[in-house]
């Protein structure tokens, strides 16, 4: 993942581990990739696109030891005159195992790490989403589940995972944390589900359901009350932010004790220096406020 300027060079590292019993030639190559329906969808074979083109793995091939490993550099080269947006790829390692005897079918393996390539001047989009309504449902094993509706409102896709808690059910029951089943890939102005599936022993509530989903390092919470039907899904409920009234009351709080802190400060120190002042006017004979000259005029008068 990342945010390039056109005219910019990249390289990244790549490792390819084999858990095999015997070693496996491995190809090594960049292709296309494209988000729909949720999903991350690397292209079949070799398809290019731009993102593709401008991409290049070192070494193109090689074989994995037995328990090893081998380690590829990716280089990415995007071109002066690339058009600004985000675009999609994969880098596959394929290993093939062709027929025997001239005939059969050749089966092909792949495992690929996606590439994610913001292109344009500056600094990277803002990612951000909101959840914006649950709804409870059953699998078809009778198996309770939420449906979250997440809208990518930001500027980059996102990978989605996180969990849903429950609370405030039958007899004040509470429930979790489930996690979100891995998977959902939101493109760029999309709204796409992202499912919990709990416990088939979860009563049918009423819940008080607490989610919360992350992208990255970038994380939402909502809430919503959801009661599971006997089967098939209930009505959408739309979503509210968890309460933060205590935080801004915290924060009220911190700034009037920093601000009192402050003027108690200011005004010993205040006092201090007009303590100071005071006794630098003072007469060293005794006479108050006389200047130092004078105390020291009146000083030899009373001498003589």
């Amino acid at each position: 993942m990342d945010h390039l300027a056109p005219g910019t060079v990249i390289q990244r590292r790549v490792e390819v581990s084999n858990g095999a019993a015997s070693s496996t030639p491995v190809v090594l190559y960049p292709a296309a990739a494209s988000i729909a329906g949720g999903s991350f969808l690397g292209a079949p074979g070799d398809t290019p696109n731009d993102l593709s083109t401008w991409t290049s793995v070192d070494p193109g091939s090689s074989t994995v030891p037995a328990g090893g490993n081998v380690t590829a550099t990716v280089t990415i080269a995007v071109p002066l005159d690339a058009a600004p947006g985000e675009q999609y790829g994969v880098v596959w390692a394929e290993a093939r195992v062709d027929p025997t005897n001239g005939g059969g079918v050749t089966q092909i393996s792949r495992v690929g790490i996606r590439l994610y390539l913001s292109v344009g001047p500056g600094g990277a989009p803002a990612a951000n989403f909101t959840v914006d309504s649950l709804t409870a449902e059953r699998t078809p094993d009778g198996r309770p589940s939420v449906r979250a509706s997440v809208h990518n409102t930001g500027g980059r896709a996102l990978d989605m995972f996180g969990t849903l808690e429950l609370s405030g059910g039958p007899g004040g029951l509470s429930a979790g944390p489930f996690p979100a089943s891995l998977g959902t890939t939101v493109a760029i102005g999309a709204t796409e589900s992202v499912t919990i599936v709990l416990d088939k022993q979860v009563p049918a509530g009423p819940w008080q359901a607490g989610i919360t989903l992350h992208s990255g390092l970038l994380e939402r919470s909502a809430q919503a009350t959801i009661t599971f039907p006997d089967a098939g899904s209930s009505p959408p409920v739309e979503t509210k932010t968890p309460d933060s009234g205590w935080l801004y009351v915290a924060v009220a709080v911190l700034v009037v004790l920093l601000v009192t802190a402050a003027l108690l400060q200011w005004r010993y120190r205040r006092r201090r220096r007009i303590t100071a002042e005071y006794a630098t006017q003072r007469d060293p004979v005794g006479g108050p406020n006389t200047e130092p000259g004078r105390a020291a005029e009146h000083a030899g008068q009373g001498n003589s």
